[in-house]
């Protein structure tokens, strides 16, 4: 039943239980397009394709976790339709799948589109359209503002924030600091940069040298390069795990050994950190909202054992070292909940006033201390992170968890 564009199925024990809850009968609604008394239709875009395909696991990954609701009855009778459509991480793509999405598939809402150039593109069209654009896969904090964009919400910590919380770490930490950044030429960067501006606050001149540079680029070779020349010891690398891993690989091949800080966004093991080569990532810190499947420490956690089951009967292919499929169970469980909290009122208005209606949800997955809350002014999910240093052949988290207003 829940019929989506690439196919992926199976189905889990331990996740049923803690997932329980769905297989009861539909009672008659009230409904908007996209949903009825036997279906929800979700639309969704991913990079399945072009320079940020690492991240199309995602969508692969929340199709299955749909496809185990629906072994498990739907969700209050309801089975989930997921379509997911690639635009290769361009936005003039994405505006065409998502027009496709909501005049032709007619789905009740958009969830976990990714990327910010590419939300961007769709942000005032969902919100002229009153379509519900529900836990967007980027950071960037224009996904926070009910006031001006009432019908798009965030999901993971927001990327000012995040830099806002670099910023403050090298300023405690590094010894007259001399910072390079690398910086996507696009909102998505921008917003990384303007954040850790603002956290270094006067000493913002500590920034000696900012490069940028294209998704079409073919690598940053170069931008590497110049932010050594200019004597820089401090790196903030602000790039999808591509260019990411391009930039760190680089770096050591022309000896320059600087402290680094990678942005959250890039921080796979799998597809980042093991691509730049494990000794040359040695020391580098990012942030770290969700477990690592790669730290030992949580190879007992019952989180982690349901995961790996999940993962086991629903993406047999995977690779269980990814935490792109952590992300995808963690915020897919998210909407499962948003939308059971709809009983049988499954419009778009109703379905944004229950999106923004958690207190301290308990997500699967999230690091301890962290949690979700919303509410009608608040559209920010997660506002907490601690931070982790590379070691060996994996994360190791380090310090508190560190809120927004903590930053």
């Amino acid at each position: 039943m829940s019929t989506t564009r690439r196919g992926f199925v199976g189905g889990v024990s331990a996740a049923t239980v803690l997932l329980a809850g769905g297989a009861v009968r539909a009672q008659k609604g009230k409904y908007d397009d996209g949903a009825s008394d036997t279906e929800i239709k979700i639309g969704h875009t991913n990079p399945y394709s072009g320079p940020a395909s690492s991240y199309g696991v995602i969508g692969k990954a929340i199709d299955g976790y749909w496809r185990m609701v629906n072994d498990q009855g739907g969700i209050n009778g309801r089975k989930v339709r997921f379509i997911t459509l690639d635009d290769g991480y361009s936005p003039p793509k994405t505006v065409e799948v998502v027009r496709q999405l909501v005049e032709q598939e007619k789905v009740l809402c958009t969830f976990n589109t990714l990327g910010t150039p590419t939300n961007t593109a769709i942000h005032k069209y969902m919100n002229l359209k009153k379509v519900p654009h529900l836990f967007v896969a980027t950071g960037a904090s224009k996904w926070g503002k009910p006031k001006e964009f009432p019908w798009t919400m965030g999901f993971q910590p927001d990327y000012h924030t995040e830099g806002v919380i670099y910023a403050k770490h090298i300023l405690a930490n590094v010894k007259d600091p001399k910072i390079a950044v690398l910086m996507q030429n696009d909102d998505y960067g921008k917003d990384y940069y303007d954040g850790f501006r603002e956290g270094l606050g006067k000493d913002v001149g500590k920034i000696v040298k900012h490069v940028t540079y294209e998704v079409t680029d073919p690598t940053v070779d170069s931008q590497v390069i110049q932010l050594k020349d200019a004597g820089t010891n401090v790196f903030f690398n602000i790039a999808i795990p591509k260019f990411a891993a391009q930039a760190m690989r680089k770096a050591a091949e022309i000896g320059w050994r600087p402290v680094q800080y990678l942005n959250n966004v890039s921080g796979q093991v799998s597809t980042t950190m093991k691509p730049a080569g494990f000794e040359n990532v040695q020391g580098v810190i990012t942030a770290a909202y969700l477990k690592d499947p790669t730290d030992k420490q949580w190879d007992d956690d019952a989180d982690m054992k349901m995961w790996r089951e999940w993962m086991a009967k629903y993406n047999p292919g995977g690779n269980v070292q990814d935490v792109n499929y952590v992300y995808a169970f963690a915020v897919s469980f998210t909407m499962h909940e948003t939308l059971k909290k709809c009983g049988n009122e499954l419009t778009r208005e109703n379905l944004m006033r229950q999106a923004a209606n958690h207190q301290k949800l308990k997500l699967p997955l999230l690091l301890p201390g962290i949690s979700v809350s919303t509410s009608p002014t608040d559209f920010y999910p997660i506002q907490a992170v601690r931070l982790q240093r590379f070691k060996g052949e994996t994360w190791e988290l380090f310090g508190d968890v560190l809120a927004a207003e903590s930053a």
